[in-house]
């Protein structure tokens, strides 16, 4: 598969990163616009069915996670992943700084992306946390975080690689806040083939009458009701 580090540059400046930083204030999850075909899409999601391209598979339902399966993909990375995953992180870092500031947090996060990875390497984290998931008819995934280890990213991508009406039904995202003194909100969104869900990876910031309070946020998955659900997960730290 051809995609160039310039390629994946161009289709992510077709997002209005202004537009989304403004909803994932609001919500904690906002889409872009596209970034891959229907035919790069499929290319990727045949990809699952190479074990040798991945450091481990996970079964949801033997960790009680839910149904269904991903696969984390080695530190060889496939062209897209691995573009695409560097020309995200400097769009998403004024979003990860600024996040920081109104929690009054560090914002250990360099401005290279390589620069940021080496860190979580000497740290210990030095395992890959691209993934590769698959779900079926009656699968699921419950809400939980993406936190690997002490160093990590404020925000991740899910791209969709199927065409949601056709390829399956049901499996919508899902994202539930912990609200400060409130109720848990919870949303739900279908993921466009090719485009991808820029969304918390633990928390996001809500305005209080004392400041900024962080909004504890968990994702997963709806039930997928028929066909073949696949995505890629982008996220911009590694495993311990």
């Amino acid at each position: 598969m051809s995609f160039t580090p310039a390629e994946a540059r161009r289709r992510a400046a077709r997002t209005d990163w202004t537009v989304l930083a403004a909803e994932l204030d609001e919500h904690g999850s906002a889409p872009t616009g596209p970034l891959l075909t229907p035919a790069e899409c499929a290319e990727l999601a045949a990809l699952y069915d190479d074990p040798e391209l991945f450091r481990t598979t996970v079964d949801l339902a033997r960790h009680r996670f839910g149904s269904g399966a991903y696969r984390y993909f080695t530190h060889d990375l496939p062209a897209p992943v691995a573009a695409l995953r560097a020309a995200l992180y400097p769009r998403l870092l004024p979003v990860a700084r600024d996040w920081a500031a109104r929690l009054e947090r560090p914002a250990p996060w360099p401005d290279s992306l390589d620069a940021w990875i080496e860190r979580c390497h000497a740290a210990g984290q030095d395992r890959s946390a691209q993934i590769l998931l698959s779900y079926g008819p009656g699968d699921w995934n419950a809400l939980h975080r993406d936190v690997f280890g002490e160093l990590v990213f404020p925000l991740q991508v899910v791209i969709g690689l199927d065409a949601y009406g056709t390829d399956y039904t049901g499996g919508e995202f899902l994202m539930v806040e912990q609200r400060p003194r409130a109720q848990s909100r919870g949303t739900s969104q279908v993921l466009r083939q090719g485009h991808g869900l820029v969304f918390t990876t633990r928390d996001h910031p809500v305005r209080t009458r004392r400041g900024w309070s962080a909004g504890a946020m968990r994702h997963g998955v709806s039930t997928v009701r028929s066909g073949r659900r696949r995505t890629l997960g982008l996220v911009f730290h590694d495993a311990a």
